[in-house]
């Protein structure tokens, strides 16, 4: 995601995407703000006289009503009222950046102090971090002190014990395992914003599924170990405590009465059933989602809009693709949002197909042995009469004349992305610090070859150290035994080594997409990070413009460039104003589009967006952009209704620029973590190539993905020499959590060989499985 380009803002972890797409901004500016939003400025450009200023200034003339804020408090304000406590958050925040530039200066005793001053005075203090959440000023302040005082690796978060698993046990069970609807019911309307399932024997349902499952809601109610909890009191608190629980008996009974919307019940008591491997009665739950409520609308941990119905079609799918056992096939399902690509849910309007979820066939079972045995896999098979193409000889991008679908070659044959973000990032570097190095010029040992390219070597036995076995292997070797064939690189802030791209194609068969970010960060526009790129001004638009020219006359000569690819989600703001002036951005984007192609028109054009947020701004406005891409984290099921939403809007193809998942999680041992984060992989690859060109069931418009990230980056929650394990942003990972230090298929061990040492986890084995023909 290219989050060390960062040089000021410091915190957690960014999230992003999954379905999850943050859209937030900071409240209303207020006075002291101001005095943060220059202590920030004159921090990345090493003026402290100017941050001790500001710093005192702020204090000064807000710390007693900072001070009378922090005495209303017992625990950090709810959330959408953070911004009540501007006073405590301003001055806490200066005196935070005060610290840090007094540990940069190396006046460690008075650093220390004014930490003190942080975490005594001011512990529910809170700083906005522009990525989309607040993180505790605080808490950072604390692990200054502790890294300052040697203390640091005494506080890392240990696995959390979390008792014993204990299992549902439904006192009424379903008596059928796959509820055929007809039996009990019409479907009305099938393929209209009309549609409904009218129940016409809702009492033979209810027997059907099972207690707990609508209809059968009220069954509950008269389960004898239900009142039993309940008296025992083991049913106090809120539902939303037992998401991410090992006490699954008391998750059922919380989530089957839960006081929430029916779609947003059901799919969080599919995710309990899942983790208890009841799996017919997960497959109740998300169906029953789709067949009685495709309209349903939750919330994101941003408030953005969910819908529940969507996400169940893609967890049926991937719950029949990994369990063959269950002999199931489901087919033709589908849920249209038309206008669900903003926030307002009353202009929405809902297109259902219930599609069927039944038992296989002997007749499905020998055509699918048929396939199998003597059919290439769809994506493999080269379109031959397409009705469009673009691009050149060496790279074109093709549309079959009768599927539609879309398939990406490169020297005439069929070309699946299968890509990933490459940086070996040294331990103890920070872009936050200003200490992040280049990696394609990175050569610690003074060989005359960068590190991790070359000089790497795995830790077969995980013991940290180099035995006589484990010789260097290099980067681009490991890159080229899993399967990579490209990875993504961009144009900024290091200009790329075209000598190590060459060799890294000529003897390493991987190519590169060639990226510019296009105002992200305030990177090719000339604003300041704080100012931020402003898609309407004249001046930040001629900059972009000449920082791509720039890009493309130096690279469109050479044979490793796959595609060019503007921008880096820019759509969720961080130093631009697309969020608030998506129009402007996107009509930009395609100024530039139209640009390169009269510079180089052999390659196809792309756009990195934030998931699908603003895709039919984007649908509008970008006529010459040839596929659109996104960041996205949705789950271990895939990318839900993603490829279905961008052909819908655009009819272009499409692939997933960052897609990954930490291989930590609070509650699991490390092989179990790295078996989770494979799983999560596993799930994200099938669905990519579910939808690839040449599929039965899938929209066919998937050309592949750029998994996040080759190896852990240990600075991007705060101190870059220490492995931190605090949960950040919530997600749909393992725990719930987002520990972006942790989204590496490979890792460092205790970094005390880095940038060399390689770990490698059980994903990178996963995709050396299925990347390799």
């Amino acid at each position: 995601m290219k989050k060390q380009l960062f040089k000021v803002i410091l915190g957690t972890i960014l999230f992003f995407g999954f379905y999850f797409i943050c859209t937030n901004a900071q409240a209303e500016v207020s006075p002291s703000n101001e005095y943060v939003r220059k202590a920030w400025e004159a921090s990345s450009s090493n003026n402290f006289e100017e941050v001790e200023r500001l710093a005192k200034e702020c204090i000064k003339n807000y710390k007693d009503e900072a001070l009378a804020q922090q005495a209303l408090l017992s625990d950090f304000p709810a959330k959408g009222t953070e911004d009540d406590y501007f006073a405590l958050n301003d001055v806490a925040t200066c005196n935070f950046i005060y610290a840090e530039s007094l540990m940069y200066l190396g006046e460690m005793d008075r650093a220390k102090e004014i930490f003190h001053t942080i975490v005594d005075d001011f512990p529910w203090s809170q700083t906005w971090d522009p990525r989309g959440w607040y993180w505790s000023i605080a808490e950072k302040s604390q692990a200054s002190l502790d890294k300052l005082e040697g203390r640091y690796e005494e506080t890392q978060v240990e696995q959390v014990d979390r008792g014993q698993k204990t299992m549902p046990k439904l006192h009424t069970p379903g008596t059928e395992d796959i509820i055929d609807y007809k039996e009990y019911g019409r479907f009305l309307n099938v393929g209209t914003k009309d549609y409904v399932y009218k129940m016409d024997d809702p009492a033979g349902l209810m027997k059907a599924i099972g207690e707990g499952i609508y209809p059968n809601t009220s069954g509950v109610l008269k389960d004898p170990l239900y009142r039993q909890l309940k008296k025992e009191g083991r049913l106090q608190g809120s539902h939303w405590d037992y998401v991410h629980t090992d006490d699954l008996e008391v998750a059922f009974y919380k989530w089957a009465m839960a006081s929430e919307p029916q779609g947003v019940k059901l799919f969080y008591l599919g995710l309990l059933f899942e983790k208890a491997d009841m799996l017919y009665e997960a497959l109740k739950c998300y169906r029953v989602i789709q067949v009685h409520f495709p309209k349903a609308v939750g919330k994101t941990y941003w408030n953005t809009p969910w819908y529940p119905a969507q996400a169940a079609i893609a967890k049926i799918r991937h719950l029949v693709n990994i369990h063959p056992e269950l002999d199931l096939k489901y087919e033709g399902a589908r849920i249209q949002v038309i206008n669900g690509f903003d926030n307002d849910i009353f202009n929405d309007v809902v297109i259902t197909w219930p599609g069927t979820l039944a038992k296989k066939t002997w007749i499905d079972k020998v055509k699918e042995k048929f396939r199998k045995y003597f059919n290439k896999p769809s994506s493999q098979k080269l379109i031959k009469n397409p009705s469009q193409v673009i691009g050149g000889e060496k790279v074109k991008l093709v549309q079959d004349s009768k599927t539609g679908h879309w398939q990406l070659q490169v020297d005439g044959k069929p070309f699946m992305i299968q890509a990933i973000t490459y940086q070996s990032t040294k331990v103890c570097q920070s872009p936050d610090k200003g200490t992040m190095e280049d990696w394609m010029l990175e050569d610690t040992n003074n060989n005359g070859k960068p590190d991790g390219p070359y000089d790497s070597w795995i830790d077969k036995n995980f013991n940290n150290d180099k035995d006589p076995d484990e010789p260097v292997v290099g980067d681009f070797q490991l890159l080229k035994e899993m399967g990579v064939n490209t990875i993504r690189v961009y144009k900024q802030p290091n200009n790329p080594t075209k000598e190590v791209l060459r060799d890294l194609y000529e003897n390493y068969g991987i190519m590169t997409i060639m990226s510019d970010f296009l105002g992200k960060y305030a990177l090719g526009s000339g604003a300041t990070w704080f100012e931020g790129t402003d898609y309407e001004n004249l001046e930040h638009k001629k900059n972009m413009l000449a920082s791509v020219r720039a890009m493309v006359e130096e690279f469109k000569d050479e044979p490793f460039v796959l595609m060019w690819l503007l921008g880096n989600e820019n759509n969720y703001g961080l130093g631009c104003n697309a969020d608030k002036k998506p129009a402007a951005y996107y009509q930009f984007v395609d100024e530039v589009a139209r640009m390169i192609k009269t510079i180089d028109n052999t390659r196809p054009v792309a756009m990195c967006n934030g998931d699908s947020l603003f895709l039919d701004v984007f649908a509008e406005n970008c006529p010459n952009v040839d596929i659109f891409t996104a960041n996205a984290y949705r789950g271990d099921y895939g990318f839900g209704s993603f490829w279905e939403q961008v052909f819908d809007a655009t009819g272009k193809p499409a692939f997933i620029t960052e897609y990954g998942c930490p291989a930590y999680a609070n509650f699991l041992e490390r092989e179990d973590a790295e078996q989770a984060q494979a799983d999560y992989h596993k799930g994200a690859w099938d669905d990519i190539m579910f939808n690839a060109s040449g599929t039965k069931d899938g929209v066919g418009n998937a050309l592949g993905g750029v998994i996040f990230e080759w190896i852990d980056e240990w600075w991007k929650n705060y101190e870059p020499c220490f492995h931190d394990k605090t949960a950040g942003a919530q997600g749909p990972f393992p725990d719930g959590y987002m520990y972006e230090e942790w989204f590496g298929i490979t890792g460092q061990g205790n970094g005390s060989f880095s940038p060399f040492m390689r770990q490698l986890r059980k994903a990178y084995y996963y995709y050396q499985g299925v990347w390799n023909p």
